[in-house]
């Protein structure tokens, strides 16, 4: 499985994913969780890591894409 290339485009606040998918892009991503558990954050997630569920608030959490970046590995400059 490889990361999406950098013409692929995923507009940022735009799709909404749920505990237990693949993350489509490595990046930043706003978690939203219950609001009577905490207030909305962000996290770097990893392509092709499922997101997980969250200990306080489990599957009803929620992650948004705020910035994509894809991991260094894939980066031209860093492969090997």
């Amino acid at each position: 499985m490889t990361e999406p290339s950098r013409g692929q485009v995923f507009k940022p606040g735009g799709q909404v994913f749920e505990p237990g998918e693949e993350c489509p892009l490595s990046g930043v991503y706003r978690v939203v969780h219950d609001p009577e558990h905490t207030k909305d954050h962000e996290v770097t997630c990893i392509y092709g890591e499922k997101f997980p569920p969250c200990h306080n608030c489990g599957h009803h959490v929620r992650f948004v894409l705020e910035r994509g970046a894809h991991h260094v590995c894939i980066d031209d400059y860093f492969k090997t």
